[in-house]
């Protein structure tokens, strides 16, 4: 058994080749003659947008599929895996965005499921303990291996994740958005491993939508659009406008819609001496018609306590959020979400498998949930049909029709759901955690054209989000938030990344950040 979860490894030139593979499922073409090779002791990203053919790529070389043509080579040999398990046998391994762990099995038992080492054909649950222990401690993650993975919260259940992918001893390691779910100490130790692996000697392949991550972290760009090969090129030679510019075929300028010349209007929503939680301090700001209104700071600081109060789902300890409909109209909140939504403000939250949307349920159900609002159980409402469907068109929600189940649609298409189900009730207030976490670039770009549209037609949107260029790209103004305390004020046309830095670690005033 190795001692340790990494195992320095040879380099041979090409680990994996696809040499023009194609892959089709009825009458949608996949993968059209993609070819590349990826080489071992790289970091090698695998990048698009949602549709571009990533994940079959990445599954073909994990076994889940067969090429229709062409041929897939590691190590120089043809290889035809029929089946994940033999791929896994010949030493490549996936780490999903998802959980995939078992609640009732221990920590352990999870990293070494399905390759317990045995004794006596029984497994040695001694040698089992001791080697998720080094595993663990090789990626300095400090959790009890006898823990059963149901007593673990969501963050420890996803370093549990990371660490499986040290534990498989692969070759080949491919992650598949490792970071979406992760917070910033998850995310640290994952660049740990990685860069450890890279090390070793083994191919990494990283598939993510952020560009951020990619510069840092991988030596090799393969690029991928409408299931053809656009580029492979070393990420020294790209840049974050040449990247974007090769996914979508526009530059990262035009991700973000123009701001309107004039973004204040009437007050949309006051929020008074708000306490959320424990905190000491009282919240108060007010958001205007015609404005996106950021919180931004680092995570864990109450901007996701503060909205999800505002939006009625956690009971505030003090203050009043007060909503103004268009015509002035004075509409006190915080009750329920039910009272929220039936007062004209949809809440749409940052998990969209979990709890934002019905997955199993067609498009028009999950949209038509919007008209519902407000009403009483026994009214009559009418059909929707017509409208979701010119509303799809609008959006460009990409589906065969208003029948086909969310989860087959990709992460931008659900969450242009999310947000239509708020339009199609025609609600004046949007609160929206993380806009586009886990979508594509080019689905970015029609969000955020979605949100300046809707503001300009008289609403008003309140946002979180991680990515600070989100922030400084599409909001009006900027509210840094610290220890559940509003620290600053900006301008978002005028800030800059460290600007917004300073204040939401050190909660400095804006004369002190100029001076």
């Amino acid at each position: 058994m190795p001692s340790s979860p990494l195992q320095l490894l040879p380099k041979p030139d090409a680990v994996v080749e696809f040499r023009s593979v194609s892959k089709r499922f009825g009458a949608f073409t996949a993968l059209d003659q993609v070819s590349f090779a990826a080489h071992a002791g790289t970091v090698h990203a695998i990048t698009g947008e949602n549709g571009a053919g990533k994940s079959t790529l990445m599954k073909m070389l994990a076994g889940v599929y067969s090429p229709d043509v062409g041929e897939l080579r590691n190590f120089g040999e043809l290889r035809h895996w029929h089946g994940a398990e033999k791929a896994r046998l010949a030493g490549i391994s996936t780490v999903f965005q998802e959980l995939t762990l078992l609640p009732n099995l221990t920590v352990a038992e999870n990293l070494f499921l399905g390759r317990e080492p045995l004794k006596f054909g029984l497994v040695d649950r001694k040698s089992m303990v001791r080697m998720a222990r080094a595993v663990l401690d090789g990626i300095g993650i400090a959790l009890d291996v006898d823990t059963y993975c149901r007593d673990l919260s969501v963050g420890e259940q996803h370093l549990v994740e990371i660490a499986k992918g040290a534990a498989m001893q692969s070759r080949i390691v491919i992650y598949d958005e490792p970071t979406a779910a992760l917070d910033s100490f998850g995310v640290e130790k994952l660049i740990s491993l990685i860069e450890a692996q890279k090390k070793a000697g083994k191919l990494i392949f990283y598939i993510s939508h952020r560009l951020e991550e990619i510069f840092r972290l991988c030596d090799v760009v393969t690029i991928l659009k409408d299931g053809r090969h656009v580029r492979t090129s070393p990420t020294a030679e790209l840049t974050r406008e040449s990247l974007v510019s090769f996914m979508v075929g526009r530059e990262v300028g035009q991700l973000y819609p123009n701001r309107s010349p004039s973004s204040g209007g009437d007050t949309a929503l006051s929020v008074e001496g708000l306490k959320v939680g424990s905190a000491d301090t009282a919240v108060s700001f007010s958001l205007c018609r015609g404005e996106i209104l950021g919180l931004a700071g680092l995570e864990g600081q109450g901007q996701r306590e503060l909205v999800r109060t505002i939006a009625g789902i956690m009971p505030p300890a003090g203050g009043r959020v007060c909503k103004f409909d268009t015509d002035g109209t004075q509409k006190a909140l915080l009750a329920n979400p039910v009272n929220v939504a039936g007062a004209g403000l949809g809440f749409v939250p940052e998990d969209r498998k979990t709890e934002g949307l019905y997955l199993t349920l067609p498009i028009s159900r999950n949209m038509g949930l919007g008209p519902l609002r407000g009403r009483p159980w026994w009214s009559r409402v009418r059909t929707q049909g017509a409208r979701i469907r010119n509303l799809m068109q609008e959006m460009n929600i990409r589906a065969r029709n208003d029948r086909q189940a969310v989860s087959a649609l990709s992460g931008g298409n659900q969450q242009k759901v999310m947000i239509g189900r708020w339009l199609l009730a025609d609600v004046d207030v949007l609160v929206i955690e993380e806009p586009t976490r886990g979508v594509d670039v080019g689905a970015k770009a029609e969000i955020y054209r979605l949100l300046r549209d809707y503001v300009e037609k008289g609403g008003a949107v309140l946002m979180t989000s991680s990515e600070m260029t989100e922030h400084l790209g599409l909001c009006d103004r900027i509210l840094v938030v610290r220890g559940g305390a509003i620290v600053a004020e900006l301008d978002a046309a005028a800030a800059t990344e460290e600007i917004v830095a300073r204040h939401a670690f050190l909660g400095r005033s804006e004369q002190e950040i100029h001076a």
